[in-house]
């Protein structure tokens, strides 16, 4: 089951079976949501190329990457706190970590991110150093259009 962007903040208690199956990319990023409930999150996402590039944090969530192709380098707290993160290996952050990442491989980055969610109420769900929100497929987070890759995704 995929749940689609209009679907995000549909949650279910029923168990979920979900796919890991995704598309290469020739340019942009992915992020697509999997499966959801009232607390936890499971995203897929590729990036043909660059990464999430502004510093952020996210308030209300601790959440993990687990790369499964490519190579990503986190940035961690600060630009100098630099953690390289190849093939089957994570990063865990908990919430109000401070971090950006790029792909750093010479191949698409395929990662999977585990979400858990904390009670929010109204407030913003990604935020930059100076206490700003930032919209993950904003311009200020480097955004680029999506171009999907012809032939075989990932997993398939």
């Amino acid at each position: 089951m995929v749940l689609k962007e209009s679907a995000m903040t549909t949650t279910t208690s029923a168990a979920q079976i979900f796919d890991l199956r995704t598309p290469y990319l020739t340019q942009g990023r992915t992020t697509d949501m999997r499966s959801r409930t009232d607390l936890l999150t499971i995203t897929m996402k590729v990036y043909a190329e660059g990464g999430e590039n502004a510093m952020h944090c996210h308030p209300y969530e601790d959440h993990a990457f687990i790369v499964v192709e490519g190579q990503a380098t986190f940035h961690i707290d600060t630009d100098d706190n630099v953690k390289v993160v190849n093939r089957y290996e994570g990063v865990m952050l908990p919430k109000n970590t401070f971090y950006w990442f790029e792909s750093s491989g010479d191949c698409n980055l395929v990662m999977i991110r585990p979400g858990a969610l904390y009670p929010r109420g109204d407030g913003p769900t990604r935020l930059t150093p100076d206490g700003r929100e930032i919209r993950g497929d904003s311009l200020e987070n480097k955004r680029v259009e999506r171009i999907e890759a012809l032939g075989p995704g990932f997993g398939a």
